[in-house]
């Protein structure tokens, strides 16, 4: 389960297609160099990402990837 506490990084070592939910969301956070600081809260707020979404989208995409 992805948490609005957790580093960009970690969530990026997740799976690869954490990625491609960030991306659709407007973040570029793959090789950024604050995505080892920058919790996802953070990231969300920082570029105007609704944050609700993108962590109902993350969350999906690692319930789908458990299955």
């Amino acid at each position: 389960m992805i948490t609005k506490d957790m580093l960009i990084d970690d969530i990026l070592d997740l799976d690869y297609k954490m990625n491609e939910v960030l991306l659709s969301h407007g973040l570029n956070c793959c090789g950024c160099p604050g995505a080892g600081t920058e919790t996802l809260e953070e990231a969300a707020k920082a570029h105007g990402v609704e944050f609700e979404k993108l962590l109902k989208a993350l969350n999906t995409a690692v319930a789908d990837k458990e299955e």
